[in-house]
């Protein structure tokens, strides 16, 4: 039988020393923003009840989530997502405070990949929340700290994309299909498969609205965008929607980041869990988005708290290796003093050490036997300096 002591379950690793500090770097870098900014930090279990990921969204499919039972037979699951724990904690213990809630977290999220291809099925995601308002002030509050966010970690080469789910559930709900056809339509836009939508769109019929479905995946860019899909189709509902997003984008244009921020209608992941304004962030380096979220009007109310919400999160174990591949050096802790003395000393020199310690120094104390032992320790280490601590003469 195959034992399996001596590694790590696939989609999972161990970090060493540089990869720990580029981590917690990044972590520190964007928890000053969202600290700055009035966000208090929230830990949700990293075990919750089945149940909180099987309400009325689909986004969490059984065989995208790790289950396992406890002692009384209760189904439970490994947390795969943080905002719906959130969601849960907010319709509970923070159902009276006072709106709006500031929320951050930075923890685990586990979801096993059929095809690995270097995903993780751990990821480390710190991000935010703000609970209890409709206003575009909230959806511009968000999106600025995202933008800060990913100008934090990568100043010069990030961007960001700015969307909207109602354009797209408004086209596809004036169809004659059935909702596992719109489900194919969404991901084919999703996956920007040209011919394979044009396909499924042509067995509709042609008409106004299939035809902007098709124009959708080319809705990218700047300020034309909005006039290009008023063009294709618009409704009252729509020009709404259209003139909301333009509202967004003009103003995050005064921010400064030219180039950075650009109109993505063709973003239509997780419709049934946002209802509004969506994002993705990208930086240099890595193929994937960084930052992804929006906002999510409907998903608390499934808890028994009907307030809206806005929010993102951000893949930190992406940003740590895309420092780590562009050659960040983390600056590590360095060792000032190596304490030595023999056994009978130890007591004392060990309360040397930490009074050493107490005056700023990084202070290690010698477990070897001799002085040449530790001598060599210390050379190989960077020729650290060592003390003999022989008793009172040192104080």
């Amino acid at each position: 039988m195959k034992r399996f002591d001596l590694i790590t379950p696939e989609g999972t690793r161990d970090l060493l020393f540089d990869d720990c500090l580029i981590r917690k770097s990044v972590e520190t870098k964007i928890h000053k923003i969202f600290e700055s900014r009035g966000y208090s930090e929230v830990v949700t279990p990293g075990l919750e009840f089945y149940d909180v990921f099987n309400l009325n969204s689909r986004y969490f499919p059984q065989e995208n989530l790790y289950k396992l039972t406890d002692n009384k037979g209760r189904l439970l699951v490994v947390r795969p997502d943080s905002t719906m724990p959130i969601a849960r904690l907010v319709s509970t213990r923070l159902k009276d405070a006072e709106l709006p809630l500031r929320l951050f977290y930075n923890q685990s999220v586990y979801s096993p990949n059929k095809s690995l291809a270097g995903k993780s099925n751990e990821v480390v995601q710190t991000g935010i929340e703000l609970i209890g308002t409709y206003s575009r002030k909230a959806d511009l509050d968000v999106l600025s700290t995202a933008i800060e966010v990913l100008s934090s970690c990568d100043n010069d080469k990030f961007r960001i994309e700015i969307g909207d789910i109602g354009f797209f559930r408004e086209l596809v709900n004036q169809l004659p299909s059935d909702d596992e056809v719109k489900e194919k339509i969404r991901k084919l836009i999703e996956a920007k498969n040209y011919p394979a939508l044009n396909d499924l769109l042509d067995s509709i019929g042609e008409n106004k609205v299939t035809n902007a479905l098709k124009q959708l995946p080319r809705l990218f860019g700047g300020e034309e965008v909005f006039d290009k899909a008023s063009s294709l189709f618009c409704d009252e509902k729509i020009e709404e929607i259209l003139s909301n997003l333009k509202f967004i984008y003009t103003s995050l244009e005064k921010l400064g980041y030219n180039g950075k921020i650009t109109v993505d209608l063709g973003i239509v992941n997780r419709t049934d869990y946002y209802t509004g304004v969506i994002m993705k962030g990208y930086i240099q380096g890595y193929g994937e988005e960084v930052l992804s979220g929006g906002r999510y009007d409907k998903l608390i109310s499934e808890f028994g708290y009907d307030v809206p919400a806005t929010g993102f999160a951000v893949n930190v174990d992406a940003i740590s290796e895309m420092l780590k591949n562009s050659g960040v050096k983390p600056e590590r802790n360095k060792t000032d003093i190596i304490v030595f003395s023999d056994e009978k000393n130890a007591m004392d020199a060990l309360i040397y050490a930490q009074k050493l310690r107490n005056e700023g120094y990084t202070v290690e104390y010698s477990p070897f036997d001799t002085i040449e032992e530790t001598k060599y320790y210390a050379q190989t280490n960077g020729n650290i300096k060592i003390i003999v601590y022989r008793g009172e003469d040192n104080e």
